[in-house]
């Protein structure tokens, strides 16, 4: 893929201070988006961001590409995408491993609150007297929703081991739901015994009447002052946007300007479900959290 080096008059261009160069930028910019709940509503949620970065960094284009979860780090390492939103755990491997930079961290829209920390909530069904902790996960079956999902089995995973429940050994079956939504379905339908999503899911899927939070049980349950979501363990940094090693930093900073000056209520916000965008948070936490998991998952 195509990068265009741009002069010094090009970046006055993109920031309002000089007139645009009569050759502009053709060559679109691809954002890549894990889509965590299918390709359909990634570009649904984000395309009204690649549309709002074409308006605001005049001469350039971008456009949304949806990746499923196996499908990110090979894109940013192989140069298929410009810019990449991921979770924050591959963003941490993709920036160790790939040159990756955080150009804005997001902040999610939730429940009247702007967040831009989340983390992952461990539960069963409220009436399974047999699991009340951890530690009664033991025998049991377990669902997640993928290896590589940072709120819905990283965070988890490290929960666990802390408990002394090894994920590697203590399940009678461990499942990987692919998306959140079915990972609540399994557990709540009882064709797992407990399960893990990143925080927000139960609370949306009961908002949108697919689930009655009275039918779930969370297990080793923790509050975080202005967090109001069900929690299981620590808050990391939300997802950042990052950009790949090849992208030029003088696009990157750009992107960042016109992410950072976005309103809640503009149409790519609402689209996304966000508040709007700040400065790229500090991701030692996650690296710290990938230091305890086994060197399959730290990878991804």
């Amino acid at each position: 893929m195509r990068h265009s080096t741009l002069s010094v008059l090009a970046l006055g261009a993109t920031l309002g201070l000089l007139p645009l160069p009569s050759s502009a930028d053709t060559t679109p910019y691809r954002i890549g988006v894990l889509a965590k709940n299918g390709p359909a509503k990634a570009v649904t949620m984000w395309k009204a961001t690649a549309d709002y970065l074409s308006q605001k960094l005049p001469g350039r284009s971008f456009e949304v590409v949806p990746l499923d979860w196996g499908e990110v780090l090979p894109a940013v390492q192989q140069d298929k995408v410009s810019f990449f939103l991921t979770n924050s755990s591959m963003y941490v491997t993709a920036e160790k491993d790939l040159g990756a930079k955080a150009v804005a961290t997001m902040v999610n829209a939730r429940q009247g609150k702007a967040l831009n920390a989340f983390g992952g909530v461990i539960f069963t069904r409220a009436n399974n007297n047999a699991v009340s902790s951890l530690a009664d996960l033991k025998g049991k079956s377990f669902m997640a929703v993928d290896k590589t999902s940072f709120g819905g089995w990283q965070m988890a995973y490290k929960e666990l081991l802390d408990a002394g429940v090894d994920p590697n050994s203590a399940f009678t079956r461990l499942d990987f739901g692919g998306k959140h939504e079915n990972v609540v379905l399994a557990v709540l339908n009882g064709a797992a015994d407990a399960g893990t999503v990143r925080t927000d899911t139960l609370e949306r899927m009961a908002a949108e009447g697919a689930v009655d939070l009275a039918e779930v049980k969370v297990l080793n349950p923790k509050s975080h002052e202005g967090f109001p979501f069900l929690c299981s363990t620590a808050l990391y940094p939300e997802w950042p946007l990052a950009k790949t090693k090849g992208t030029p930093e003088d696009v990157a900073q750009a992107v960042a300007k016109a992410l950072m000056a976005m309103g809640a209520d503009a149409k790519a916000a609402q689209d996304a479900s966000v508040a709007g965008w700040s400065a790229p948070q500090d991701y030692a936490p996650v690296e710290k959290l990938k230091g305890v998991l086994p060197a399959g998952l730290a990878s991804n």
